[in-house]
């Protein structure tokens, strides 16, 4: 028997962080496993010319397929339906070329290709919804539906939720909390398509602390006797900002040897603007932009690392990538709950803090209980990983669904 042809579909591009950290990975380990994977992707112009050498040789050393087509970005909306005409375009050659067997669609961009597929070609498609992406749109100040066009379009998008939910071969939700929350759906409990759980998963191997930190200390002038706190990712949209300054900001008068290590991709004006608004001194701030395999060196540097998230209704499907990825690195994490299943698995952390009510008296309660706590069982927090964030385990899941799709 031949190995399966699978055509994963992805709106977001391979030489994106996200395509690098959420995608490939995954993919290696189902290529191990025997199967035949043709990715089918949009690549922002200049991440692709910035990295397309790199995920290319990579790619082709996992023995992966990749089709590569543009993104457009404007206008809005209409650079969209372009590209899920590109995409339906690019996706019907490679179906008829390849002989493909099974179609994985991340997100709800991809999955208009996958429901086209099932139509045209009767070929079995997943759902991998990666959160209520309609919902988080609105919430995330993206999507203003007091303006006709938004509303237009954030109708569209539930709808289109329904067919996908309904009409798909297998759901996938990063969080217990969103699968329940489907299930209560009345178009849910009609279909009752089946659903698998597996979250944003960390690529353990990749994610180790590193001791040797005495060249990152220097380039950063971060010193053994700095307290330091890490961000890590993108500011903005669902992740609280302000109230993440105002936590550090808390933290530094009670220790002015502390340091808020930033480590993203945003603009370091753009945060420096922000510390001085809050009066917090430009030499406790750290900005650093790092490729993924350059992640994990940074972020040993911390003490304790932080991120807020609006606890808003789409975010009960959300996995947060670096909350993997930090506890894989042995760190302790101040976070907020009402978060997809972070609740939940920050109580199987014996280090950490869940803060709820974004208050200085609550910051400065946690503050001052983390500046005491100086050395993190570093083993017991990536016990935690391993147990809820493993991408190995990620893996064997999705070859289940895979499994599952094609013996129907």
């Amino acid at each position: 028997m031949g190995k399966a042809r699978v055509l994963y579909i992805s709106y977001d591009g391979m030489t994106d962080n996200l395509g690098q950290s959420q995608v490939i990975p995954y993919l290696i380990g189902l290529t191990q496993k025997g199967y035949s994977i043709t990715i089918l992707s949009c690549e922002k112009p200049l991440a692709f010319e910035q990295r397309e050498k790199h995920i290319s040789a990579l790619l082709k050393k996992n023995d992966i397929s990749w089709e590569p087509i543009p993104y457009t970005a404007k206008p809005p909306i209409f650079s969209t339906l372009y590209d899920i005409r590109m995409m339906q375009k690019k996706a019907k050659e490679i179906v008829v070329k390849q002989q493909i067997e099974l179609v994985h669609c991340r997100s709800y961009i991809s999955a208009h290709i996958g429901r086209f597929c099932q139509k045209e070609f009767g070929i079995p498609w997943v759902f991998d919804m990666r959160g209520f992406w309609a919902d988080e749109r609105v919430e995330g100040g993206i999507w203003n539906t007091s303006k006709w066009m938004y509303r237009l379009v954030y109708n569209y998008f539930k709808n289109a939720e329904k067919e996908f939910i309904t009409k798909s071969n297998y759901i996938i939700s990063l969080t217990k909390n969103g699968a329940e929350e489907i299930q209560s759906w009345t178009e849910y409990q009609q279909a009752k398509t089946p659903i698998q759980v597996i979250p944003c998963c960390a690529d353990l191997h990749l994610f180790r602390y590193n001791k040797n930190l005495d060249s990152v200390r220097k380039k950063l002038h971060i010193s053994e006797s700095n307290f330091v706190v890490s961000y890590l990712g993108s500011f903005g949209t669902w992740y609280m900002t302000e109230e993440m300054f105002d936590f550090f900001k808390v933290l530094y008068e009670k220790n002015n040897n502390a340091v808020f290590l930033c480590i993203t991709p945003d603009n370091p004006d753009k945060l420096d603007s922000i510390a001085i608004r809050k009066d917090i001194p430009r030499s406790a701030l750290r900005v650093v932009k790092a490729n993924r395999e350059d992640v994990p060196l940074y972020a040993s540097l911390s003490n304790w690392s932080l991120f807020f998230i609006k606890p808003v209704y789409s975010k009960k499907a959300s996995s947060p990538t670096k909350m993997g990825e930090l506890l894989s690195l042995g760190i302790p994490l101040v976070c907020n709950g009402g978060v997809g299943d972070v609740d939940t698995i920050m109580k199987d952390c014996d280090q950490g803090y869940v803060v709820n009510s974004f208050t200085e008296n609550e910051y400065a309660a946690v503050a001052e209980k983390i500046l005491l706590d100086l050395n993190p069982n570093r083993e017991k927090l990536r016990s935690v990983a391993e147990k809820y964030y493993s991408l190995e385990r990620g893996v064997e899941l999705y070859e289940e669904v895979y499994r599952n799709c094609l013996s129907d």
